[in-house]
């Protein structure tokens, strides 16, 4: 039996000006998809990271630090 190999995945989501869900896994390469619900596009972003994973070349994937907010003066 193949061992089943479990990804947990940082997706960053956010929704354009027509209201479309685009979301995407920051630590995986050119690895986003969209939706018209946010359900919509998570179905879609788990088959595209699938995907990302198998094309990936056996290196480690990048380890999910955090957010942090800056604030520009005279931006």
């Amino acid at each position: 039996m193949k061992k089943q190999r479990l990804n947990n995945l940082v997706v960053y989501i956010e929704k354009d000006e027509d209201g479309v869900f685009v979301g995407s896994i920051p630590t995986l390469q050119s690895c986003y998809a969209e939706g018209k619900t946010q359900v919509e596009m998570l179905k879609n972003l788990e088959q595209v990271a699938k995907l990302c994973l198998r094309n990936q070349k056996k290196t480690k994937i990048n380890t999910f630090v955090g957010i942090q907010n800056i604030t520009l003066k005279n931006a």
